[in-house]
């Protein structure tokens, strides 16, 4: 590796580039080891201070990959180069992330291009050292107690709930809490009250396993209550996503949140507050979680880390009340072999040193920004055509569509044989159509080009599927 002291670039800039040519032209391959610091710092006569900024720049921009002890590698996730030496361009509209979850207009996903890596990485590293035989052995079916401990603090700070860490048990995802609170409570015929339009992934799971859904229409204020009280009125159950209705955006009303915490307490009823997307408002904090306003111990709170750190992971985690702990664990012992403790320990990590904070300011910030160019840019191309139908807040866009002869669902349909990952509000349905349009993720949009580029092959979409109606 040829380096000059009289480059105008520093040198530590000077060997990121000669990196990223030896990949770019084939000479370094994903998954080729990289020169040990030491090793590379001696060869070019500099200092291991020089040769580690370096590494971590690479590593920042994707280009290699840390693995504790077993040394740098060439990212896994980088595109082989062609044969002719050129890396091949990236199609324009394309997510630059190579996952296949990460298509145009996905929802559900948070801004990949944006997560901590290099922080989450080292806090990896460390745990993976940290790493002892009591780690080796079946984990604790309720959760490590270092992560329940966090939970605990972040909600009090953030939701308003006081609760105790043995409240709280961790779950391999929204489902599997759902699960839980069904084996723990549910019986046999119980009624449950269920949002439409509201969460498929939720309605789905229920329905799997024989629960009698009952679907009450959502306005402006969230789950009309009386209508719930007109349309089932011996229900056991309530499924609410109270702080950022689930998919429409809506903050339940404190009249409404009154209601259905009255309504809980006159048989005791559960409330499952399902407490999606309360992270991400824009023009507002959201109100007190119901679980925080529950003085009758009638609301289990589910959370997740799906959307505010990553899907991977696949944890959640639930809160009930005092009096049920002995109950979901008689549960979690019947049903739960618990969830792997090593990325638990990451996470508490991370929450202890103050980054999860960081990180849900900052991306609120970055959310904010791309929800608004999606905004402008679906102006831009469609004019007074397309409307945004939900408040500032969430991960992705409510649009109603006006002038195009096909209904949402088959533009939707097209779409997705395209490759997007958009939705049509009728998926969210289970009674009666009142509000035709699609579901735009905005969380991945990473530039206006990119905006731009999808909003006009949209566009197009919206014209073919036009055409095949009239046809």
């Amino acid at each position: 590796m040829v380096l000059s002291r009289d480059d105008t670039n520093p040198i530590y800039l000077q060997i990121c580039a000669r990196f990223k040519t030896a990949i770019a032209e084939g000479r370094l391959v994903p998954g080729d080891r990289m020169p040990s610091v030491r090793a590379l710092a001696s060869e070019l006569g500099l200092s291991r201070g020089t040769i580690n900024l370096a590494y971590q720049i690479l590593a920042e921009e994707g280009y290699v990959e840390f693995r504790g002890a077993a040394g740098t590698f060439v990212d896994m996730r980088l595109r082989t180069p062609e044969k002719s030496g050129a890396p091949p361009p990236a199609p324009r509209g394309v997510l630059s992330e190579q996952s296949p979850n990460a298509r145009p207009f996905q929802l559900g996903l948070p801004a990949l291009d944006a997560f901590p890596r290099k922080t989450w990485n080292r806090l990896v590293s460390h745990c993976s050292r940290q790493l002892g035989a009591g780690q080796l052995g079946y984990p604790q079916l309720t959760g490590l107690p270092a992560l329940r401990e966090r939970i605990a603090a972040y909600l009090a700070l953030s939701r308003g709930i006081a609760c105790q860490p043995e409240q709280i048990f961790v779950t391999a995802g929204h489902r599997a809490s759902l699960g839980l609170i069904m084996r723990a409570l549910y019986r046999p015929d119980d009624g449950i009250w269920f949002e439409d339009p509201g969460y498929p992934v939720a309605r789905e799971f229920l329905l799997s396993i024989r629960a009698r859904l009952h679907p009450v229409p959502v306005d402006c204020d969230g789950l009309m209550v009386e209508a719930g009280r007109r349309l089932a009125p011996h229900a056991r159950f309530a499924v609410v996503t109270p702080a950022n209705q689930s998919p429409l955006g809506v903050m339940m009303s404190m009249e409404r949140r009154t209601a259905l915490l009255e309504w809980a307490g006159e048989s005791q009823r559960w409330i499952i507050e399902d407490d999606y997307d309360s992270e991400y408002r824009y023009n507002r904090r959201p109100p007190l979680s119901l679980k925080a306003m529950d003085r009758g111990e009638r609301v289990l709170f589910t959370g997740s880390f799906s959307k505010v750190l990553y899907p991977a992971l696949r944890l959640a985690y639930l809160v009930v009340p005092q009096s049920e702990i002995e109950t979901f664990e008689r549960a979690c012992r019947a049903a739960s072999a618990g969830c792997p403790e090593f990325h638990q320990a990451v996470i508490a990590d991370f929450m202890e040193q103050g980054y999860f904070i960081r990180h849900l300011k900052k991306m609120r910030a970055l959310y904010a920004d791309r929800r608004q160019l999606l905004v402008d840019v679906m102006h831009d191309v469609f004019g007074d055509r397309v409307t945004a139908i939900s408040p500032p807040a969430g991960l992705h866009l409510a649009m109603q569509f006006q002038g195009y002869r096909a209904p949402a669902s088959q533009i939707a349909a097209l779409a997705q044989a395209e490759g997007f990952g958009l939705q049509p509000l009728s998926l969210w349905h289970m009674g009666p159509q009142l509000i035709d349009g699609l579901l735009l993720g905005f969380t991945n949009l990473e530039s206006r080009e990119m905006a731009g580029s999808l909003a006009r092959r949209l566009k197009d979409i919206c014209i073919a599927a036009g055409r095949e109606r009239r046809a």
